[in-house]
């Protein structure tokens, strides 16, 4: 990805308000901070690690063998639930320089943000041991967390191609098809899923609607764009662009006519449940989704879960993040090594095969191309996932890409929700952008 380098008047870093929908976001539980340095009393270096959602690692025991290579080492790890409760924790620990972690997540929407007004507060990467692994990036992944004097803030962990994950066993229940191949025949664009909605609507089970969240539904489209907030010189476009505009209405129409469960992702405690009672058949679903679902809808749901390309079998990207190192770390040296480690190629591709974050290291997207998953009916989820991220555009990222998209999110939610009109729904969000941003 570019990013861009326009410096905003003011820092959007502390002024986050409602969820931010763009994660690798899932179900650890929100643990307190942590210092930055500790040393055990068996003379260990104590390594704390805090990050949010679901990024694979300790799912993938990844912790456990490093610390088994590396018997010097003491991991402590703490998640956050949501993202949009993590970043403003972390802002304020940053501004204090007390209660950091040795490493730190950093959501793909807020890397513009570090990148333009906080470098000085993060270690550069391409002086530690973590400079012989960017090389091995893709290289808009690389230059998305690059300063312009080159100061390297962030080391990729994953990026969020794009599918649709469906109940299969809802959408025959609605004499719809269950095929991969066949529905992806009839999603031929964003007018015929909404369609396709409307048939299920029809002859749904009780209870179930079509999809999720009109936010959710509104990320997915938008992912295929390569414009979508600014443009290339830094400016921002997203009240002009027709991307966006045009994205929003065909998310507000879904929630007007009833297609949503009205779930906030992520934010609603019925989302979560809602994956296994069948209170939506498809979800919008870039890769780290795969894992989240699995942890949800449990073992009950193996098999009656399964994955279709984009409509129109487009290609988009939602997501994705980086690791990083406070400044104020004690512990730089060692926890560059660990996250060096934690980002090698084999190590995103286990992360992916249990998780399903796509790998941003380009080893790791080579090994796992031909991956599937017999929870998802045997899905080839290496194929389509790598499929997505080579048809997606290179998008351009702005330092208030995470408040813009929050605002225009929340806006949705109202329609669905409350009634709201989409066209005072747009103008509330526009008002809130411009409140946050300037």
């Amino acid at each position: 990805m570019r990013t861009t380098r326009k410096t905003t008047l003011a820092s959007v870093a502390t002024m986050i308000s409602g969820a931010l929908l763009i994660t690798a976001c899932g179900g650890s539980s929100e643990a307190g901070s942590t210092d930055a340095a500790d040393a055990s009393a068996d003379g260990k270096t104590t390594l704390t690690v805090s990050l949010f959602g679901t990024m694979g690692f300790e799912e993938s025991g990844l912790f456990d063998e490093y610390e088994k290579l590396n018997p010097n080492i003491d991991i402590k790890y703490e998640s956050t639930q949501g993202e949009s409760k993590y970043w403003p924790a972390l802002q304020t620990k940053l501004q204090s320089g007390t209660g950091l972690a040795d490493v730190q997540g950093i959501e793909v929407a807020r890397i513009a943000d570090v990148v333009a007004n906080q470098p000085d507060k993060w270690a550069d990467l391409s002086e530690l041991a973590t400079g012989e692994q960017i090389p091995n990036y893709l290289d808009w992944k690389a230059e998305a967390a690059t300063t312009e004097d080159g100061k390297v803030v962030g080391l990729g962990t994953d990026i969020g191609p794009m599918g649709i994950c469906y109940r299969s066993d809802l959408l025959q229940q609605a004499g719809l098809p269950t095929d991969p191949a066949e529905l992806a025949a009839q999603l031929t664009d964003w007018d015929a899923y909404l369609e396709l909605g409307r048939k299920y609507k029809a002859a749904a089970p009780a209870g179930s609607a079509w999809t999720d969240f009109g936010g959710g539904l509104y990320n997915a489209i938008i992912s295929s764009e390569e414009t979508i907030y600014y443009d290339e010189s830094g400016e921002p476009v997203w009240d002009s662009n027709p991307a966006v505009k045009d994205a929003f209405d065909t998310a507000a129409k879904a929630g007007q006519e009833g297609l949503t469960a009205k779930l906030e992702q992520f934010e609603d405690p019925a989302w979560d449940p809602g994956f296994a009672s069948g209170a939506f058949a498809t979800v919008a679903c870039p890769s780290w989704m795969v894992g989240y679902i699995k942890g949800k809808a449990g073992d009950a749901g193996a098999g009656k879960w399964n994955i279709t390309s984009l409509p129109g079998g487009t290609g988009g990207n939602w997501g994705g993040s980086y690791l990083g190192i406070p400044e104020a770390s004690e512990n730089k040296e060692e926890a560059a090594k660990l996250i060096k480690w934690m980002t090698d190629g084999e190590q995103q591709a286990t992360v992916f095969k249990n998780v399903g974050n796509f790998p941003s290291n380009q080893q790791g997207i080579e090994l796992v191309g031909d991956a599937t998953d017999e929870y998802f009916q045997g899905a080839p989820i290496g194929k389509i996932f790598s499929d997505s991220a080579e048809a997606a555009p290179t998008q351009i990222l702005g330092e208030g890409d995470g408040v813009i998209k929050t605002a225009l999110t929340n806006a949705l939610l109202s329609v669905e929700a409350n009634g709201v009109s989409p066209a005072d729904a747009w103008e509330n969000a526009s008002a809130e952008i411009e409140n946050q941003l300037g």
